[in-house]
């Protein structure tokens, strides 16, 4: 989730401080469009409640795909000129 507005929704998972017992009061991330989301900030989230998930390889190849850069030639240019005039350790 971003800093702004996103949702979770509650799911049923092993507890966060006893993974031997079944919870149903967890939270993931989903789409705000699910029928159960709940609008909240990841701040809002308890983080013995937060249950992460699972990230697999076309995830992040979708998420590369989709992703723009937020650095810019100009960007790299300036620490580039810095680096020359103050070396790698500033």
């Amino acid at each position: 989730m971003s800093q702004g507005k996103g949702a979770c929704r509650r799911i049923r998972g092993p507890s966060r401080t006893n993974p031997n017992v079944i919870v149903d009061d967890l939270l993931t991330p989903c789409s705000p469009g699910d029928p159960a989301a709940i609008e909240m900030t990841w701040v809002d989230v308890p983080s013995d409640k937060l249950l992460e998930p699972v990230v697999c390889m076309s995830d992040m190849l979708r998420s590369q795909a989709t992703t723009r850069p937020t650095v810019n030639a100009e960007d790299l240019n300036k620490v580039k000129k810095f680096t020359e005039d103050f070396g790698q350790e500033g």
